[in-house]
């Protein structure tokens, strides 16, 4: 039997889940999306991904500021759904509308629970080095990503690969496993397995302050923050005034043997490597402060790049 379903869902993330449910045997009979947003450097009022995709298929949006009772339940109401998919909305949901669904609501989340509960999981996921991730069909419940399990999908990381690399295979893979556990909930065939508590960990909202890099860390430690804060807030690094933004990275075979934040090596023929507390890391594409992302091999054409100069350790 095809499902009701009101979708909640913001970023780039939750597009595939919801395009999945658009072109599946289900209806989606609304989006429940954030307000827009002053977005971009320009900071022009702008709506987001979902309610982009949303529009385009034509289905009605709701655009709450808030989830208050009294002010949002009689639009949700009249959406009659039989359940609720929540991908990276954006919001706490409260209890009124948790009870509300006849089948509840779950969640597509962007970690192997009960690891990385929270905002930024596959951040944290790339930050902290882990060889794979994945996602989790969870029930939502009041506690924070914290209600039972009914579908585990695992996705490897790659040694280089980025927040936003890892983020894009997870979308759609959450978009697929939605729709198997949906299939499990009509045929009566859904388990929920409940978190271990114990075992539990919290990625916390990403800030601008774990941007600065401390060379004097492993150069591996480096390179994971490089990608970890790729698209945002990026690794940034000093050399004398300036500001460098670290866009791509590598773990360099260079020996380090050099004070930490040292350049090693800069050169078309040797790129452009910098020593750190063990090892060294080969920067691939960096951005000086209000200028556009480049190669290292052009970058190295700014004077302030040679051998021997040492970015600020920390």
């Amino acid at each position: 039997m095809a499902l009701r379903v009101v979708f909640f869902g913001t970023p780039a993330f939750a597009v595939p889940t919801l395009d999945r449910l658009v072109h599946s045997a289900h209806q989606v009979v609304g989006v429940v999306t954030r307000p827009d947003r002053p977005r971009g450097r320009g900071q022009q009022i702008s709506m987001a991904p979902v309610k982009a995709a949303a529009q385009a298929a034509g289905l009605p949006v709701l655009q709450p500021e808030r989830l208050a009772r009294e002010q949002f339940e009689p639009a949700f109401a009249a959406l009659g759904a039989d359940i609720g998919v929540v991908a990276a909305y954006g919001k706490i949901l409260p209890d009124w509308l948790l009870a509300s669904p006849r089948l509840g609501l779950l969640n597509v989340h962007a970690s192997l629970l009960p690891k990385y509960r929270g905002a930024s999981p596959v951040h944290r996921a790339v930050l902290g080095g882990d060889a794979q991730t994945g996602v989790t069909i969870m029930r939502v419940v009041k506690a924070l990503d914290a209600g039972p399990m009914l579908r585990h999908v695992v996705v490897p990381i790659g040694d280089d690969d980025t927040t936003s690399d890892v983020e894009a295979v997870l979308a759609t893979s959450g978009a697929e496993a939605l729709l198997a556990t949906l299939a499990d909930i009509e045929g009566g065939r859904a388990a929920e397995t409940p978190q271990d508590d114990g075992l539990a960990s919290y990625a916390p909202k990403l800030t601008r302050a774990e941007a600065a890099v401390d060379w004097r860390r492993p150069a591996r430690e480096i390179h994971n923050q490089v990608r970890g804060l790729w698209p945002w807030p990026h690794a940034q690094t000093f050399l004398g005034e300036t500001r460098i933004i670290l866009h791509r990275s590598r773990v360099s075979p260079s020996p380090a043997g050099a004070p930490a934040g040292t350049i090693l090596a800069a050169s078309a023929a040797d790129g452009l490597h910098v020593a750190c507390g063990q090892g060294a890391l080969e920067i691939l594409e960096l951005q000086f402060e209000g200028k556009r992302v480049m190669s290292a091999r052009d970058a190295m054409a700014n004077q302030l790049l040679t051998a021997g100069a040492r970015f600020i350790p920390s």
